[in-house]
């Protein structure tokens, strides 16, 4: 498979990260009504940061992506920006989780570039994970 490259006004690039968070305490407080609502607010807030998102998915206590990001907007502040306003808005509009967590996420996430893996096998790999 040829390597797509996008552009803007000065770089031509290819940078894919597969990016994982967590509820704080790993708490399965992601239930079918935040996650539809969680997702709809990653998926918003990735296109105002003009990341492309190619998978998302929800389970109980973890929040898995793959998304392609532009390089002067980085990693690190797509994620502080996606964990912020989800933090946010979830415990405005769901407030059984200000009762049940000090915080909605913890501090920490994982992610890793995909650049040498093929994309439609992380992407299996993160549709699977619902059923886990």
């Amino acid at each position: 498979m040829l390597a797509s490259y996008k552009t803007n006004r000065n770089v031509v690039y290819s940078c894919k990260y597969h990016i994982v968070w967590c509820s704080k305490y790993r708490r399965p407080v992601l239930d079918e009504a935040v996650a539809e609502r969680l997702k709809a607010i990653v998926r918003r807030t990735a296109q105002e940061c003009e990341a492309e998102l190619i998978e998302l998915e929800v389970t109980p206590h973890h929040v898995r992506l793959l998304c392609e990001i532009v390089p002067q907007f980085g990693v690190h502040r797509l994620v502080k920006r996606l964990k912020g306003r989800s933090s946010r808005l979830l415990r405005q509009e769901f407030p059984w989780l200000r009762s049940r967590l000090p915080t909605l996420w913890t501090s920490s996430y994982f992610v890793v570039t995909v650049g040498g893996a093929p994309l439609a096998a992380i992407k299996r790999y993160i549709e699977q994970q619902r059923e886990r």
